[in-house]
């Protein structure tokens, strides 16, 4: 069956319909990871996004239900040059095509994604439409497309109550704004006991738990939507308690102490991006998932200085705040690009509550 991919420029790239046949509307993002695709697509980040995957062949190794990161798919809809029908791996459990209809996920394959691409680092990142209607008529679509917005995709993507998980180790405080799993499997690898709270929690709750560390996850949207939960990191920073933050936390705890965020022309997708730590000099290969960034000219060097920088285009990468037990990074130290290239520093941040009791 045929497909259409509409961008909001009015540009139609043509292809073959995947996954689910409904129409949606969402924001076109890209990708550059040559694996790692259901990682991504069940990243809550991408909550409000349509992929597309830069690298050419998807699908190859099937589906491994164990690498999920949350337990669905966020994606609105997915898009590929070429989708690999029969996966050839030992650990597969299923299809892409096949996991795209059981979440009622539209896709489109076929499509020349190179060119895609190119189009939204030149004009920066679009809404779109995917639709299997070959009678669709431009001068109605374009109007919905630019009204489109993704709204408050950080409820939706949360957890809605608090959950304790077993450890004897340092309690950490860990707040929910759309998080990878393997954020919190990476502080039980450590022994932490983890208390994940859903991101309408109060400071007040959390502190009253008497935590020895604060987490603050990864997730989707614009961080100035997040009013509540902003005014709430601020009284997490005026207390002493230990803060280690993560994407969209990263973002959301310098917009709490006095800096500003914007949005970047396309963002950075992908396991291949280089961040510097300025303290020791050292480049880290790092997996990458944001449309925002922090406005490093809005610092006050008074409160927090750059700790890590995209070696690409000089973005800030990570924060250090000042007087405070309190760091944060863009990109996720959870992930394997490297392969764990970055994964010191949830060490760091164990060290900070005082290390391994």
């Amino acid at each position: 069956m045929k497909a259409f991919l509409i961008l909001e420029d009015g540009h139609v790239f043509t292809g073959t319909s995947i996954g689910s046949t409904r129409e949606v509307i969402s924001e076109i993002v890209f990708n550059t990871s040559m694996t790692g695709y259901l990682e991504v697509m069940t990243d809550p980040s991408y909550a409000g996004q349509a992929v597309c995957m830069t690298y050419p062949l998807i699908g190859n190794y099937g589906i491994c239900y164990e690498d999920q990161e949350s337990v669905r798919p966020w994606i609105d809809g997915y898009i590929v040059r070429e989708l690999s029908r029969r996966p050839s791996n030992f650990r597969s459990e299923d299809s892409i095509w096949h996991f795209l209809e059981k979440y009622d996920i539209p896709g489109i394959a076929g499509i020349d994604t190179r060119a895609l691409t190119r189009r939204l680092r030149e004009k920066g990142t679009m809404n779109g439409m995917i639709t299997t209607d070959e009678n669709y008529r431009l001068e109605e679509i374009l109007p919905r497309l630019k009204a489109y917005k993704t709204g408050k995709v950080v409820e939706r993507a949360a957890c809605k109550e608090k959950k304790v998980l077993a450890g004897s180790g340092r309690k950490v405080a860990f707040m929910d704004f759309g998080a990878k799993t393997n954020i919190v499997r990476c502080l039980q690898k450590r022994g932490c006991q983890v208390t994940i709270y859903p991101p309408g929690a109060s400071a007040r709750e959390i502190l009253a738990s008497e935590p020895d560390g604060i987490m603050l996850s990864n997730g989707p949207g614009d961080p100035k939507e997040c009013v509540s939960i902003i005014k709430e990191l601020r009284k997490l920073y005026d207390s002493d308690v230990p803060i280690f933050a993560i994407c969209l936390g990263h973002q959301l705890m310098a917009l709490a102490s006095g800096a500003d965020t914007k949005k970047m022309k396309y963002g950075h997708r992908g396991g291949n991006h280089p961040v510097k730590d300025l303290k020791t000099g050292r480049v880290y290969i790092s997996s990458q998932n944001h449309g925002y960034v922090v406005d490093k000219d809005t610092l006050d060097p008074k409160v927090a200085v750059p700790a890590f920088v995209n070696v690409n285009d000089g973005t800030n990468e990570g924060l250090s705040y000042v007087g405070k037990k309190i760091f944060t990074v863009q990109f996720h130290p959870e992930a394997c690009p490297g392969p764990e290239d970055s994964g010191y520093l949830f060490d760091r941040f164990i060290e900070m509550m005082g290390g391994d009791e």
